[in-house]
């Protein structure tokens, strides 16, 4: 951070009011082909949670793991070059073992990162995202997600947007993640930024047609400066890729040895514990 005043505002502002992302606030309807439409999915749950993913492999997206708990079935939709919907069944899910069920993604001690494998690769239009470096403090970043462009508004969902953002630093709790926030607002007032139904969606470095992911979306909180209390808008929390990249290399090797055609599977209840894994079946 600039300063340590404002450090210690932003980490006053965090603990009043955080909240899983879920859409992204200030932002734009992504119209680019080759932009976020080719690396961002819908993740949805038939419980009714709503998240973002990013492509990694034709048969896997990186997401957030606190997307997951809620339980049911898992489903990805994906956008035609048209931005027509697709929808994809999802085979198995492996979250991060470091990850604990049931705690606050402010307050989570381990990785809010999992990953899906598909029960087919995806059509040929979507392009993976490449693992980047670490995020530079004051560096510019696009974030993209399907979730919400008004907060209170439920029905703004559903519609892939897009923004840049600066990283501000980190924000540590029982973990670290990188804070990101509006160019110009600098989480002191309204800005763009993460909101519900973003979690999980990616963060590349540059511009939206870059193909370079540096972290996955986890959580949002509102601006420093204003009355009304909110969760978007403020803060954009990420988890940056760059310090998991072993898991994630051995997450895709496991979820790919299960060979070209896994039975269909569905999810047990309750949620598992932390280090579990699932498989969906008849």
């Amino acid at each position: 951070m600039k300063s340590r005043a404002f450090a210690f505002l932003l980490a006053a502002g965090l603990v009043m009011g955080a909240s899983p992302a879920v859409a992204v606030i200030g932002g734009m309807a992504s119209q680019d082909v080759r932009g976020a439409r080719a690396s961002t999915l819908r993740v949805e749950t038939s419980r009714g949670e709503l998240c973002s993913g990013a492509v990694i492999a034709p048969e896997l997206v990186l997401t957030a793991a606190h997307c997951l708990m809620g339980g049911g079935s898992v489903s990805v939709v994906s956008l035609d070059p048209r931005f027509r919907t697709r929808r994809h069944a999802v085979i198995a899910v492996l979250p991060h073992p470091t990850f604990v069920p049931g705690t606050t993604p402010r307050t989570q001690p381990g990785a809010d990162l999992a990953m899906l494998r598909l029960s087919a690769p995806l059509p040929s239009d979507l392009e993976p995202v490449t693992l980047g470096g670490g995020l530079w403090q004051g560096e510019t970043v696009t974030m993209a997600g399907f979730g919400l462009s008004v907060e209170d508004n439920k029905k703004t969902a559903r519609r892939l947007r897009e923004t840049k953002l600066v990283n501000a630093g980190n924000y540590t709790t029982q973990n670290t993640v990188k804070v990101a926030v509006d160019i110009e607002a600098r989480g002191e007032k309204p800005g763009a930024g993460a909101c519900r139904g973003d979690s999980g969606g990616p963060v590349l470095r540059g511009d939206v047609r870059s193909r370079d992911l540096v972290g996955i979306v986890s959580w949002s909180s509102g601006p420093l400066n204003t009355r009304a209390r909110r969760i978007c808008g403020g803060f954009t929390a990420i988890t940056p890729v760059s310090e998991y990249r072993s898991w994630i290399s051995e997450a895709a090797a496991q979820l790919l040895a299960m060979g070209p055609n896994p039975r269909p599977f569905a999810q047990p209840e309750p949620p598992p514990p932390a280090g579990y894994s699932w498989w969906f079946s008849r």
